[in-house]
């Protein structure tokens, strides 16, 4: 990580929302999902928060790190149709050595979507796949 990765960095994502990226697509297998509404699912939010998060650390990871998702605390308040614009601005809040902490907000231009926190860890990408492997077995 940089020196220069410190809370109140920010980023921020739109994204349109793709049909395919609504409850009825979360999972396909169980009728549970695919009986619901076309509406951005929860699963698909989540993705969205992370990837405004990882957005914030772009110009800020050294060479051969990432972060991965540890926590999530999101509360999932009004739905987005497809082709809804969905916005979500992150702000790093903490750095307590590798743990990365972002406050969320997402909304679309009828309401808040989505308040919440959420908890990233910096890691060695090499370290981590090797550990990924021996889990995995020959």
């Amino acid at each position: 990580m940089r020196p220069s990765l410190r809370p109140g960095l920010t980023a921020r994502l739109d994204y349109t929302v793709p049909a395919e990226r609504t409850v009825p697509h979360l999972l396909p297998e169980p009728s549970h999902f695919t009986a619901l509404p076309a509406v951005l699912a929860t699963g698909y939010l989540v993705g969205t928060v992370e990837w405004a998060c990882m957005r914030v650390l772009d110009e800020y990871l050294d060479e051969g790190e990432q972060t991965l998702g540890v926590h999530v605390d999101l509360r999932h308040e009004a739905p987005t149709p497809p082709d809804g614009l969905l916005t979500v601005e992150a702000e790093l809040t903490v750095v307590e050595g590798r743990h990365l902490t972002f406050t969320v907000h997402a909304f679309d231009d009828a309401a808040t979507i989505c308040p919440g926190v959420h908890r990233r860890a910096v890691i060695d990408a090499a370290r981590f796949r090797a550990r990924l492997d021996r889990r995995n077995g020959p």
